[in-house]
Parts: structure tokens; C-alpha cells; sequence
């Protein structure tokens, strides 16, 4: 699954109850992380080699023939592994995530962005998801050997060349953010300013005027943005209800900004498909707030609603440790040591 020449078109990881995550991620882990490794190694270079994991997102979740062209220009534009890309068509959305050297997941990036500049019409997209551009976002994430100061620079060299090559407007969050008002992504692209309000203020309101590029919105692409930071863990929960004023209530009072748990970014959206609601989070430090704690508060806030959680998913890649965590708590591991994991024994001592 993760070899270099494959596409990896997997859906989330869809959980009713989280004592299968133990099982699941283990069959996950054997396949695929001990091939990555190996990979690595070939490489030449090992633990000292920078690897930087790079998940560009896309304003793309219903057409496939798209996405695998992008998925395509990406692994033609540097020599990179990639890990893993899935499409969400309530959100039409599309995430895609690939590991390499940090010159070639630039490189890579640029490419990707290139074509969804080509094939991705903002004009014409619809989408639960809030979103800026055809490529919407850009992290670059730090894995061995590098650290996010650099990863921001990445960012920042990454965001002038699409500036001046592809003519698109660049904002820069996270770590990478000139202005402190940007570090947070979310508190200047929300439900309420997106692609439709940005291309009216992007000429006028300095607020928006972006980091680096022309003050208009590209005419297909709208916008990008691009940053740097540590691993994030994309986590929804469905609840077994359509009403968004409850999904609001829970999303407000479960994130760090409402009071809530610290880590936790959070709102509501809205799954017509399948007539129910989602919380939908971004849990910035899974250490600091595991995704047992969020699992068991979005279920306490569902029932003093009346509703119930149905099933819960982690969208994208996410470290071992945080699903090994969630595995300790519900199975209820009593003096439970990581290193009895085979495939974690493998992997650290690179057999």
C-alpha cells in the first residue's frame, strides 16, 4: 500500500466502538509501515535522513478521475513515498499525504497544486468543508530530523514559488504565519468567510490581503494556504440525528476555545447524505488530549441531548501511539508495555 508507484485511495477508518482500534491498526502497522521503512533505508540514509510528511487537501472529494491525476502529478514531481489519499464527497474534499526529503516534497506540492489549478474550478464547487482554493491547504509536518522551524521554511519557499509561478494568493498559518492573527487557520477562514467572501475582500481588506501574491483571488483556483506544524489527528463523530443546532452545542462545548478540552478544534457539519450530523474535529496534540477523552465527552454531551453517538472515524494518517492509547483505556491493559507489540519491536530495530 505504501510503495512508491502505488495510489492509495482508502477510506477512513470508521469505528463503532474503540476496542477494535487495537486490532485494526496492528493489521494497519504490519502491512504498511514496515514497507515504509524499508523504503527509507534504501535510501541510504536511515533515522538521519530529514523526512518531512507533507498533506496537501483539495476542494475535490466526487470525482476520482481528478484526484488520481493529482495524485499522479504529485508523484511525478519528486521523489517522494506516498502514504495515503481519500476523498469525502459530503465535504468535497480530498486528502492526500506523502512522506520524502524536504526538497522533494516541495517539489511535490507544487506539482500537486499545479494540476488542481488545472482540473478544479472554485467557481463551481459546493462542499460542507470551508475552503479558500482548489488546493485549499498545505502542511508540512516534521518527522526525523527536521525541525518545524524548518518545515516553515518549506512553507514559506513553497508559498512564493506558487505566488509567482501559478499566480495564486498565498496565506501562511501555523508555525509558517507572518501575522500572528494567522496562526490559527480557522480563525480567518470559517464557515462564514471562504472562497465566496474572499473574493470580495482580498482587493480591499487589508485583513485579507494575503502573505505573498497579487491582492485577487486566482479566477479558478481561489487561494491557497500553506503552513507548518506538528501531527494533527482529523476526527469526526456522528451522532443519530439531523439536528445541526445540537451538533453545535456539542462542537462548541467540547473545543478548548468553548471551555472545552484543551487541543480540541471543533464544529458541526452537516451529512445530507446520510441524514445525520457530524462533529468534526482537529485534535492538535493527541498526547495532551487523547481521542478516548474526546470520544467519551462528545458521548456524555450527546446524551444530555438526547442523542447518541454512532460510530466515530480518524480521517487521514495518525501516529500508533494515539490509537494505542485509546486501545490501553478500553481494554483496560493493566502493566501493558508497547514494546510486547511485534510489529513495533520491528520496526524500532529496522529488521
Amino acid at each position: 500500500m505504501y510503495e512508491h508507484s502505488e495510489r492509495c485511495h482508502s477510506k477512513p477508518l470508521i469505528f463503532s466502538s474503540f476496542s477494535f482500534y487495537f486490532h485494526c491498526f496492528l493489521v494497519f502497522l504490519s502491512i504498511d509501515t514496515k514497507n515504509l521503512y524499508v523504503q527509507i533505508q534504501k535510501r541510504g540514509q536511515g533515522e538521519n535522513m530529514p523526512l518531512v510528511e507533507c498533506v496537501p487537501n483539495f476542494s475535490e472529494g466526487k470525482n476520482q478521475e481528478i484526484i488520481d491525476q493529482i495524485v499522479d502529478a504529485i508523484q511525478k514531481g519528486g521523489e517522494i513515498i506516498m502514504l495515503d489519499s481519500r476523498m469525502d464527497p459530503d465535504h468535497n474534499r480530498a486528502v492526500i499525504s506523502f512522506i520524502g526529503e524536504p526538497e522533494e516534497c516541495v517539489n511535490a506540492a507544487f506539482a500537486g497544486c499545479k494540476k488542481a489549478t488545472e482540473l478544479i474550478d472554485m467557481n463551481e464547487h459546493k462542499g460542507e468543508h470551508n475552503r479558500f482554493g482548489s488546493t485549499d491547504v498545505i502542511p508540512f509536518i516534521p518527522v526525523t530530523a527536521i525541525t518545524l522551524e524548518e518545515c516553515a521554511e518549506l512553507a514559506q519557499k513553497l508559498g512564493k514559488r506558487i505566488a509567482k509561478e501559478l499566480k495564486i494568493p498565498v496565506y501562511f498559518y501555523g508555525a509558517a504565519a507572518k501575522d500572528p492573527a494567522r496562526e490559527v487557520l480557522q480563525n480567518y477562514r470559517t464557515k462564514s468567510f471562504q472562497y465566496e467572501q474572499l473574493k470580495k475582500e482580498i482587493t480591499t481588506n487589508e485583513d485579507y490581503f494575503p502573505d505573498v501574491g497579487a491582492k485577487k483571488i486566482h479566477p479558478k483556483a481561489g487561494a491557497v494556504n500553506i503552513g507548518a506544524r506538528n501531527f494533527l489527528v482529523a476526527y469526526n463523530i456522528y451522532l443519530d440525528t439531523d439536528d445541526m443546532d445540537v451538533a453545535k452545542k456539542i462542537a462548541k462545548n467540547i473545543r478548548h476555545s468553548g471551555g472545552g478540552l484543551r487541543y480540541i478544534q471543533a464544529g458541526a457539519m452537516n451529512i445530507e447524505d446520510r441524514g445525520v450530523v457530524q462533529v468534526s474535529m482537529n485534535i492538535t496534540n493527541f498526547k495532551g488530549t487523547p481521542l478516548h477523552r474526546v470520544f467519551e465527552m462528545v458521548k456524555t454531551e450527546a446524551k444530555r441531548f438526547g442523542v447518541n453517538v454512532t460510530e466515530s472515524e480518524v480521517y487521514g494518517m495518525l501516529p500508533l501511539d494515539a490509537l494505542l492509547e485509546a486501545a490501553e483505556f478500553y481494554l483496560q491493559l493493566n502493566k501493558f508495555d508497547r514494546d510486547q507489540i511485534i510489529e513495533k519491536r520491528v520496526f524500532s530495530k529496522g529488521e
